[in-house]
């Protein structure tokens, strides 16, 4: 805890824990609700280091510390053993949580899936060259291990999910390993208190599992609730698994083989109606949109069934490797097209990055940005990934392009040379079409420092909202006016929208739209603040019009603010705008305009 002692002073100096009823945040300011507030030693607290002011007034005890206030507030929460209670809790779209959950939890299991590929891969290779003879016990013992690890996938499913899932993992795989056994899998005649069983054969489905251990996760649950804790120790593992097991076997056998067996059924209806080539082309040409949505994560149930099934992937596995190889070959024509200097650091490092099969810096910070890289990809990978649909191309392990020798599978050299061929073309064609379609000036970078002489460089920045200009030390509220969280300029707003100043990336937007934090991409970090104590709302009168991660530009609506209604709450309606890292330059100037009609530059920063 980087904060820890810092947070211990404050917790002792307001009174202790128990004199601390609720703690919350804004952009710049712890805020209790303490029991006493005769109990809080204000000028001891102003002495610490890292505080700006203490603000006592009848609504909280205000704490002004800076921007890094949201690292302290989580901290001290843990300090406190409190919850947090500014952000509410959002209900997630179930669709979106289980892909979330699938992709959070399948990066462990992806780790042997490819190692087994790759070492399907080097077999056929070896046993090629004659180095070892696929009758001999070595070449038998990795090919055992390899197909082990399509068959216990269960096992790995089980594992990688049950803490996830609230579940105790040895549990889990207790009952997948059971579902796995000689007496269990695929074995027909089964019934269980009565209740006929269909014959299953769990190592080729996931389903059945992962319903399981989720199901677990809830009994875990309601035994630590009902089961008295002397008791826990002895009889809840045994409950969970006499519960888990049957209910398993006689509704999550069934219902993860109609699952597996549905999605088999839509995309050979699919592949046998419009033919391999189309899914593979498609998704080769659209993940970097997927990936821009983060709606990226949907094919993971997809892919993993194939594999489980079938023992191959027909579509996906081909599709990303080429989308990505698509991707370096976009940004590295971008990197032969470019003059700049900084536009080829920008361009080379991306495309390495996604050379590495890493594309979410190149998609964020390169297409984004100029767009055309997304036709690029299009034109490329979408040829690429015909081809590889054409010649039905299958791939028996997830990997990327480092383990595209998995794609030999059984001496099929023929799949891994149509393989190969496929990134090239996928290369190849995205290189070209960014090249030839150029970096668009219109949309470049945000517009560099201006040279003011031989020393010394200018950047402008513009307007937040029209309105009329006031002096930052007039503000009426310390942390601002004082000049402690950064040089700036306020404004008395005469619309309800706020513009973003600069191109940049929204790196903070508070839960109540009341404030928002741009950094640009030379590193000046603006704070927008609409209002004084304006915390106190909770969102209301505020809407916001983009949200964090986002990159916008000069002129673009941040947040819309009914001012009127919130001056009739009798608040402040001060717009004020800061640099939060104004020690980082020599000097921060504001404008000696005194009228702001939204097309001027507000402050000038001195680099």
């Amino acid at each position: 805890m980087k904060y820890k002692e810092f947070c211990e002073q404050i917790i002792e100096l307001v009174g202790g824990k128990n004199n601390i009823e609720a703690v919350v945040h804004c952009m710049t300011r712890l805020r209790f609700t303490l029991k006493d507030r005769n109990k809080a030693k204000t000028e001891d607290i102003k002495a610490l280091k890292d505080v700006i002011d203490v603000v006592s007034n009848e609504v909280a005890y205000q704490i002004i510390i800076g921007t890094q206030v949201a690292q302290i507030h989580e901290e001290l929460l843990q300090l406190l053993g409190m919850e947090t209670s500014v952000e509410k809790k959002v209900k997630k779209n179930p669709v979106k949580a289980v892909l979330d959950v699938l992709s959070e939890c399948m990066n462990p299991i992806l780790e042997p899936m490819m190692a087994a590929g790759i070492i399907a891969g080097l077999l056929s290779i070896v046993s090629l060259t004659g180095l070892i003879s696929p009758e001999s016990s070595t070449y038998f013992i990795y090919d055992t291990l390899r197909q082990a690890v399509f068959y216990f996938l269960p096992v790995y499913m089980a594992m990688a999910f049950a803490k996830r899932l609230h579940a105790s993992p040895y549990l889990a795989v207790t009952i997948a390993v059971t579902l796995l056994s000689v007496g269990i899998n695929g074995v027909e005649g089964l019934n269980v208190f009565g209740i006929n069983l269909p014959t299953i054969t769990y190592s080729n489905s996931f389903f059945p599992i992962l319903l399981g251990v989720w199901f677990m996760g809830y009994v875990t649950k309601a035994l630590e609730k009902l089961m008295p804790q002397a008791l826990q120790y002895f009889f809840n593992p045994v409950l969970t698994l006499v519960i888990c097991l049957p209910i398993t076997l006689a509704l999550f056998g069934p219902i993860g083989t109609w699952l597996s067996d549905l999605l088999n059924l839509v995309f050979q209806f699919l592949m046998n109606t419009f033919g391999n080539w189309s899914a593979v082309m498609l998704y080769a040409a659209c993940q970097p949109f997927l990936i821009m949505m983060g709606a990226g994560n949907f094919i993971i149930p997809i892919y993993m069934n194939f594999y489980a099934t079938q023992g191959y992937d027909p579509i996906f596995t081909l599709a990303w490797i080429v989308s990505d190889i698509a991707v370096c070959g976009a940004v590295l024509g971008y990197f032969f097209k470019a003059k700049d200097a900084k536009q080829k650091q920008l361009f080379g490092t991306t495309a390495f990055s996604a050379f590495m099969g890493i594309t979410e810096p190149a998609v964020y910070g390169v297409f984004v940005k100029y767009r055309r890289p997304f036709v690029a990809v299009m034109i490329g990978g979408g040829l690429g990934g015909l081809f590889g649909g054409l010649m039905g191309v299958k791939s028996y392990a997830p990997v990327t392009l480092f383990g595209i020798t998995s794609f030999i599978g059984n001496n099929e050299y023929m799949n891994f040379y149509c393989a190969v061929g496929a990134v090239i073309i996928g290369f190849i064609g995205a290189f070209i079409a960014a090249y030839l379609l150029g970096i668009p000036q219109e949309e470049h970078v945000q517009e560099e420092p201006k040279r003011m002489n031989s020393t010394f460089t200018k950047t402008e920045i513009g307007v937040p909202v029209k309105g009329r200009a006031v002096a930052l030390a007039q503000v009426n509220d310390k942390a601002f006016s004082t000049g402690a969280l950064g040089k700036g300029i306020a404004i008395q707003p005469e619309e309800n929208i706020i513009h973003s100043p600069v191109e940049g990336e929204v790196v903070s937007l508070f839960p109540t739209n009341h404030a928002i934090g741009i950094k640009t991409s030379y590193g000046i970090e603006v704070l927008i603040h609409i209002g004084i104590d304006t915390v106190e709302l909770e969102g209301k009168y505020f809407e916001g019009m983009v949200k964090q991660g986002d990159h916008v530009k000069v002129g673009e609506p941040l947040i819309k603010a009914d001012f009127e209604a919130i001056t009739k709450e009798g608040y402040d309606t001060t717009v004020i705008m800061v640099i939060t890292n104004t020690a980082d330059y020599l000097d921060v100037l504001p404008s000696t305009e005194t009228i702001f009609t939204g097309k001027e530059n507000c402050l000038t920063v001195i680099v």
